[in-house]
């Protein structure tokens, strides 16, 4: 359905830092603006998160067992899928947003589905990965996940299985995760995947395997996983990438579906904040279905070269707060500025989401007025492409699916 827009001038966000400026944008014909009821401040010691157990036996071996692949290698190895175009429409994307489309297989598949957005961006200061700009967008299937390496430039893009490291006997082994994977975050070398009850899970670039390359492994036989005989499987796909370690809450697991309002926080989704001149962060939110308590968010300090910052084996979060409203799929800061992706639900099934706009107001201990814009169907997770002044997301939904970008001039290198 063809959806007329039109250019709205925002109203001033309250800009809570000094020198941060109030922006336009391209909007929708909804546009709201309206303060958010005030909510009791989380308790910062929910949110610490302790080193999870060691791989390095299984992944000691699977460095043994299999060949190695970097990154850049896995980018311009053959049998690439095609981004395509033209799923911006069915998908609701906004006017002047920047869509890839994937193939008809993945853009209509129940089987898998589209959660997490991050890019190099989030991984590095420069944004580059060698000579690329590599997006990655993560999926779950049932009780499997997988992580999709998109390369803009060359407008191809590549699966690759995410595994859980073991032993078998004395061999390097490997089964599928089972984890919703709700959001997606690379720093530096580290992939970091929302799990919602336990924390986060940890993969490493440096550290992805090639089957089609390896002596013992082979790209058959799609209902295998692991060793079998003497043989590594994937599933099919050629690359798997093992977890290499995880963060998990200090004070016990959280609720899998209902949000408590306290205690240890589900970690439906994860983002990077890497604005210019302060320390990045990563980012955790909750998704919470109900409108009290509505979830929350956390900022976790974060160091280049080895990723969460930790003391003893326990990550602490330095800033937490209520969210602005419930049903929240994803978020991200920059310069003070605030992006999360709402979904929007009626009786008749789900109607296209809205992007909310904001601000924390420091003094206040609240959120700053909160401006709503109509975006896609199923917008999800959130990832800020600073040299692109554009704030990314992806359109879960089978048949209206899309990865897409909007400008938004907050989210920049400055």
């Amino acid at each position: 359905m063809k959806v007329r827009r039109s250019l709205a001038i925002a109203t001033p966000l309250v800009a809570m830092a000094a020198g941060v400026p109030a922006y336009t944008y391209l909007g929708t014909d909804n546009v709201h603006n309206a303060a958010p009821s005030a909510a009791a401040a989380p308790s910062l010691g929910d949110f610490a998160l302790k080193k999870g157990s060691d791989r390095a036996a299984p992944l000691k071996a699977m460095n043994k067992a299999l060949k190695k692949s970097s990154v850049t290698a896995l980018l311009n190895a053959s049998g690439q899928r095609k981004l395509g175009s033209g799923c911006g429409g069915k998908a609701g994307v906004p006017a002047k947003s920047l869509v890839y489309c994937f193939n008809k297989e993945d853009s209509t598949t129940k089987k898998w589905v589209p959660q997490g957005v991050t890019s190099s961006s989030d991984a590095t200061a420069d944004e580059a990965w060698g000579a690329n700009k590599p997006m990655m967008v993560v999926w779950y299937a049932d009780k499997a996940i997988r992580l999709t390496f998109v390369n803009p430039a060359k407008k191809t893009y590549r699966h690759v299985l995410l595994t859980y490291p073991k032993l078998k006997g004395k061999s390097a082994n490997y089964t599928d995760i089972d984890l919703h994977a709700g959001g997606v975050a690379w720093f530096g070398n580290y992939v970091y995947v929302a799990d919602t009850v336990h924390g986060l899970r940890v993969f490493d670039v440096t550290k992805i395997f090639d089957l089609g390359k390896s002596k013992n492994g082979t790209t058959k036989k799609k209902g295998l996983v692991g060793l079998h005989g003497k043989t590594y499987y994937g599933h099919g796909y050629r690359y798997v990438m093992p977890q290499v370690g995880s963060w998990q809450h200090k004070n016990g697991d959280a609720p899998l579906t209902k949000c408590k309002g306290s205690g240890p926080p589900r970690t439906s989704w994860v983002s990077v904040d890497r604005t210019a001149r302060q320390q990045p962060k990563l980012i955790t939110g909750e998704y919470c279905a109900t409108a009290s308590p509505k979830g929350r968010v956390a900022t976790w300090p974060m160091k280049v070269g080895t990723g969460l910052v930790s003391s003893g084996g326990v990550a602490k979060a330095d800033w937490a707060a209520p969210l602005p409203d419930k049903k929240i799929q994803g978020g991200v800061r920059s310069h003070d500025f605030w992006w999360f992706t709402h979904n929007v639900d009626t009786a008749g099934g789900a109607k296209r989401g809205q992007l909310l706009v904001t601000s924390w107001n420091a003094q206040k201990k609240g959120w700053g007025g909160v401006q709503r814009r109509t975006i896609s169907y199923g917008p999800e997770d959130l990832s800020c492409f600073r040299g692109q002044r554009r704030v990314w997301t992806v359109a879960e939904h089978a048949g209206k699916r899309a990865l897409w970008g909007t400008l938004e001039e907050p989210c920049n290198t400055n």
